[in-house]
């Protein structure tokens, strides 16, 4: 056999498209894969959010606190969504991740305006993702310059004098400091758990199939329920371990604090890990060798670390993009540890969420024991 042989070449090709397009998982993930990526990329992603929930306590209504108010609504970054009625009320709503940011007009700010008596406003921002605030932050000085010009104008225009007539000052909650570390780590427990859990249940099961083992265990009289939490269970301690030393590595490494309640976090990784224990599973169902397996997994994991405001403001993302966004799982986790760890959250700040994760554990669990059971048949 010598020489380049057009024929078996041309075998050989017809015989890889025919293997290509049996394996239809494979082409879907080399057609998909591309297309979500340039999708979420394109239009979801946002390093620069605007729209950000704000509320406001007006104890003076003034003209040139309404401008203030005003302008801030008209840059873009804010979103006046309500009011609050004191201190606490705010720090409440910063804390339960109800607003970015709370506007604090104080008393007789007009008149200590006019008598040059540099009042200040107190803007208080939610921290903990710097980037999410940053912008918004940056555009305060601005927005003051333009409402002093618009307003004190005629008899008050002396008030404007050659230094601004009033001030505004950012407490930045959670995350005075502004580390990046603050915010990452914290969601990186979400994106570790997401990306180790699936995919090593999934390629575990399949590799079961591949040798013929589950086959086996399909022959003996066990429920589809029991077949699931007998392979998922032992990965919980898995889970176990990773949140330990990744908790503990947090705090000794990277110094980020844990302010909130144990029980809390307690209860909220638990249920995220049999989550993505539970998907795993689900795309064992799926898949027909590891390969498969490893790709599929890594198609759920694209979306945990894109949409969930782990690497990107989820405020900056456009409305559809949250509304995917929420379907994920790690974004109700990462939610969960941040309130714990940086806002001092409790079990009942974070039930939302853990509603949130329950229901899709049981809807994920459902649909792996259904397709479980056509396997069996």
């Amino acid at each position: 056999m010598t020489g380049f042989s057009m024929g078996r070449f041309g075998a050989v090709l017809a015989k890889e498209f025919i293997q290509m397009r049996r394996d239809r998982i494979t082409f879907a993930m080399m057609v998909g894969l591309p297309i979500v990526q340039l999708m979420l990329f394109g239009f979801a992603i946002n390093a620069d959010p605007r729209h950000l929930p704000t509320l406001v306590e007006m104890a003076d209504n003034g003209p040139v606190a309404r401008a203030v108010v005003a302008g801030m609504q008209n840059s873009g970054y804010f979103d006046f969504r309500g009011a609050v009625t004191g201190v606490g009320d705010g720090e409440e709503a910063l804390r339960r991740g109800e607003a970015n940011f709370v506007v604090v007009i104080p008393p007789d700010f007009e008149r200590d305006v006019i008598r040059g008596r540099n009042p200040e406003i107190l803007v208080a921002a939610d921290a903990s993702d710097p980037s999410a605030t940053g912008g918004a932050v940056a555009a305060l000085s601005g927005i003051v310059g333009v409402a002093i010009s618009e307003t004190l104008a005629g008899p008050t225009r002396p008030a404007a004098g050659p230094a601004q007539p009033f001030s505004v000052v950012v407490h930045r909650h959670y995350n005075p400091e502004g580390r990046t570390s603050t915010n990452i780590v914290p969601g990186l427990l979400a994106i570790i758990l997401s990306m180790t859990m699936v995919m090593i249940t999934a390629v575990a099961i399949v590799k079961e199939s591949e040798r013929g083992t589950m086959e086996m265990l399909i022959a003996t009289p066990v429920r589809p329920a029991e077949v699931m939490l007998g392979k998922i269970l032992p990965y919980v301690f898995v889970g176990y371990v990773q949140t330990v030393v990744f908790l503990a590595a947090a705090r000794l490494i990277f110094a980020v604090p844990f302010e909130g309640s144990p029980l809390a976090l307690f209860v909220g990784f638990n249920i995220f890990i049999l989550v993505n224990l539970a998907l795993g599973f689900l795309i064992s169902t799926a898949a027909r060798n590891q390969m498969q397996a490893m790709q599929l997994s890594f198609f759920t994991i694209l979306p945990s670390i894109l949409l969930s405001g782990f690497m990107f403001p989820f405020a900056g993302m456009p409305g559809w993009a949250q509304f995917l966004g929420l379907g994920v799982p790690a974004t109700h986790f990462l939610l969960i540890v941040r309130k714990v760890m940086l806002k001092g959250g409790g079990l009942a700040d974070v039930t939302q969420e853990l509603m949130a994760l329950a229901i899709t554990l049981v809807v994920i669990a459902l649909v792996a024991m259904l397709r479980y059971r056509q396997t069996l048949d």
